[in-house]
């Protein structure tokens, strides 16, 4: 039987494998078999950990070396600057109330308060006033300070109690271990060159800046267990305050977490006070953890870069306030999520629910499941001061970039920002494992049958492995164990709950139960295949035109425009790489061309002039060329729902006034259209009645300029959405129905050339009437709802400087292609 490892290109550095107490070098990824059990599979890997109902006293001895703090638990020789210790909390207090910055601003604020007050004469005249007036500066700005000291108290972490955080690592081991039986697993040569980074690091007075991905909530509890288990120095780890909930809240800023606001509106204190907490962090050596995505991703890829707090740490050395930060880019991967089944209710439209205490206490009987590993791998870490200069003195730098004192919202800043941020995003897809879930889950949802034999599934999961590796990405080793026993492992992970079994077959056979959740793990590979998925995809509008080899091929300059075209609507979903289209492409047909998937015929001169299917791929039944069409057919699909969702918006004929729409009633309806699209069978994938999905596609057609978005500072009045007017398609004039023409007609025609071929669906025939008299339908309800708030809505727009209304249209972000 063949197995992972003897796939692999070239060895891979040994894993470190944390289990409990235990942390054991791992030359293939996991605990070798047990020689006390026949069945690997079905070894305890949680047994380092004692437990109290199998081991009392071994459990009593445990907790009674953690309070004594015994060895390594004593967290004495940390590679950082000091923390937990009495005074710590007081002593940070105090040094963000001292930043040169906040006094500024409070001073600015308490200046702007009197003026506005002796504009109102309420501090008298001549000489009284300006005697009161140096008095009320100073009983603002002592005001001031009071209300940012509170704030700073119920912001920063409270590092305070070694003995603390000595329990609240065994408490989380014992809980994450329970859950992730396999337990954490790390690579050996980059916590070797991460420990070599932070004692440098440590030595200058620098910063680590640990930037991961964000799956679930135990990525914040794996690095900080990582960090203690590796004598590394805790990070202040940036949280949402929306985890401060009573107990859980006060526990978490004790072991670390900073609290910030999900919005911070125009607090210009509160801004300025934020930044002054992290110009005291970074100048003081702390470590600092932030999730680059800003918020945990539902769909199991990554999402697209959120500036907020990253724009903070930018500022800090590029304004000269900080010296240097070292940013280490992290990848966080899971055998299976504990929160995918809440996240596909989210993506269907339900609301979030609020964290409280009683949910979280009803989670440990997830606890109890066995969820697999966990993951994590570093990126090399590198300097900040570096990537500004090397930015600065590139060819084509603006001054705004080569200027400190510029700006924070300066295009040339914004554009540094971005920069920093999407490829922090790079380095780490470059890290991520594969784990089995995620190659399981990928080549279940790319068959173009119902199920897969036990052989084929394996056969498939090679396949896989072999492909990942050959894109530069890595595949989770499992120390030679069979890739059968593999995929078992990864299958029982999974659960039959994703995926079912046949067994009184011939042979086990395979299939997807839940595709919307298996999607989820499929996500997390299609990194590595954007670019062959583009280009099949454009391929596809000759190739499902059928007939043969000469009739299928596509023009390189159709494939090109296709391409360019589907990447210009993805650009909000996948991070391509930097080179551009052309070079992008070029490579990308070579590659494919080199895996025989495909033939380029070239012209006298050397030119690609046309592309099609080799002979071996059509032999092959397009297997490969299938599986990567599959991988982006669901959000094709999303994107055409989007679009044929704003068709429904066009006006009815006796509308004249300007009536703007409910942005998040709009989208609410676009998921009520593909739901019921979905079951009359002219949507192929109920993955693409997505919220995540469908609000990156309306994204898109804002950036487009297909609907103006009208977005208020008021929290309380909700944003608005129309179409723009050389977009807006016409009604017949005599019987009301939509014409299937114009700009917006046209732009859905294009993606759905790249759609899945299925019954019903050969031509535009079924869009242009029943699929678009649904969209109509649907859309028309939108107009009923704001009837009698059509006023309230459409005076708002004239009205910006009272209630702040902002009009987006097109522009923004620059083009980003494959």
């Amino acid at each position: 039987m063949a197995d992972l490892k003897a796939q692999e290109q070239q060895p891979s550095p040994p894993d470190l494998a944390i289990l409990g107490d235990n942390v054991t070098l791992q030359a293939g990824g996991v605990l070798p078999p047990s020689k006390r059990s026949d069945d690997a599979s079905e070894q305890n890997l949680v047994e380092h950990m004692a437990r109290l109902r199998q081991n009392p006293w071994g459990f009593l001895q445990e907790i009674s070396l953690y309070v004594s703090g015994t060895g390594w638990r004593a967290y004495d020789d940390f590679i950082g600057q000091p923390i937990f210790y009495s005074g710590f909390l007081e002593n940070m207090k105090a040094a963000v109330m001292e930043t040169p910055t906040l006094r500024r601003k409070i001073a600015e604020l308490a200046e702007r308060r009197v003026d506005v007050e002796e504009e109102q004469g309420l501090l008298g005249y001549g000489v009284e006033k300006e005697k009161n007036k140096g008095q009320r500066r100073e009983e603002v700005e002592k005001s001031l300070q009071e209300v940012a000291l509170g704030l700073t108290d119920g912001m920063i972490c409270k590092m305070e109690s070694k003995r603390f955080i000595r329990g609240a690592y065994y408490l989380c081991t014992q809980l994450l271990t329970k859950a992730y039986h396999q337990g954490i697993h790390v690579s050996s040569e980059e916590v070797i060159r991460l420990r070599s980074v932070a004692q440098e690091a440590a030595e200058k007075k620098h910063s680590i800046v640990f930037l991961p991905c964000h799956r679930s909530h135990v990525d914040y509890v794996s690095l900080q267990l990582i960090c203690y288990r590796l004598g590394l120095a805790l990070p202040t780890v940036v949280a949402g305050d929306n985890l401060n909930f009573p107990l859980v809240g006060s526990f978490l800023q004790h072991a670390g977490a900073m609290w910030i606001r999900r919005s911070f509106g125009d607090d210009a204190l509160y801004t300025t006070l934020v930044q002054s907490y992290i110009d005291t962090l970074l100048q003081n050596g702390f470590n600092i953890e932030c999730f680059i995505e800003g918020s945990r991703s539902r769909t199991g890829k990554v999402l697209q870069p959120k500036f907020g707090i990253l724009s903070f740490i930018l500022d800090s050395v590029l304004s000269g306030r900080v010296d240097d930060a070292i940013i280490c880019p992290v990848s966080t991967q899971y055998d299976k999520v504990i929160e995918t089944e809440s996240y596909i209710s989210e993506l269907l439209g339900q609301p979030k629910p609020k964290e409280n205490l009683m949910d979280f206490l009803s989670a440990s009987s997830v606890l109890s499941l066995k969820l697999g590993r966990v993951d994590v791998r570093f990126h090399e870490p590198w300097s900040l001061k570096k990537f500004i200069v090397d930015q600065q003195a590139r060819p084509g730098a603006t001054p705004e970039q080569s200027d400190p004192s510029t700006g924070r919202g300066s295009p040339g800043r914004v554009r540094l920002l971005r920069t920093m941020g999407y490829k922090v995003l790079s380095d780490i897809n470059s890290v991520s494992v594969v784990m089995p879930t995620a190659l399981i889950g990928t080549i279940l949802l790319t068959l173009r049958g119902r199920g897969v034999g036990k052989s084929e599934l394996v056969r498939r999961v090679e396949w896989l492995s072999d492909r990942v590796r050959g894109k530069g990405g890595r595949v989770a080793h499992f120390y030679g164990v069979p890739t059968s026993q593999v995929v078992d492992r990864g299958l029982e992970v999974l659960g039959p709950e994703l995926v079912g079994v046949i067994k009184d077959l011939p042979e086990e056979t395979y299939y997807a139960v839940d595709r919307f959740q298996l999607s989820f793990y499929r996500n997390m590979t299609i990194h590595l295949f954007i670019s062959e998925a583009l280009v099949s995809a454009a391929m596809y509008t000759r190739v499902k035109q059928g007939g043969g080899p000469d009739n299928q091929r596509i023009s390189f300059d159709a494939l090109y425009n296709q391409v360019s075209f589907l990447s210009q609507l993805f650009r909000g979903e996948f991070i391509y790489p930097t080179e551009g289209l052309p070079v992008n492409l070029n490579r990308t047909l070579q590659g494919l061309e080199a895996d025989n998937v495909i033939k380029v015929c070239h012209d006298t001169n050397g030119k690609a002039t046309f592309i099609e299917l080799s002979e071996a791929e059509r032999k092959r039944g397009r297997e490969d060329f299938d599986f990567y069409c599959f991988l982006i057919w669901p959000f094709i699909e999303a994107s055409w729902l989007g679009a044929v969702s704003l068709m429904g918006l066009t006006p009815p004929l006796n509308q004249t006034s300007d009536v703007w729409l409910d942005l998040k009633q709009t989208q609410d309806q676009a998921q009520l259209l593909g739901k019921t699209l979905y079951y009359q069978g002219d949507l192929s994938y109920f993955e693409a009645v997505n919220k995540e999905t469908l609000k990156n596609a309306y994204q898109r057609f804002l950036q487009e300029g297909i609907i103006t978005i009208a977005k208020s500072r008021n929290p309380r009045i909700p944003t608005t959405v129309k179409l723009s007017p050389e977009w807006t398609p016409h009604r017949d004039a005599e019987t009301g129905v939509i014409k299937a023409s114009g700009r917006l007609w046209d732009f859905t025609e294009l993606i759905a050339r790249s759609r899945r071929e299925g019954k019903n669906r050969r031509d535009g025939a079924t869009v242009s009437t029943r699929v678009l008299a649904l969209a109509d339908k649907v859309g028309q309800e939108l107009y009923v709802r704001s009837a009698g708030v059509v006023g309230a809505i459409s005076s708002k727009e004239d009205d910006d400087d009272e209630g702040g209304v902002k009009r987006l249209r097109k522009g923004g972000r620059s083009g980003a292609r494959l």
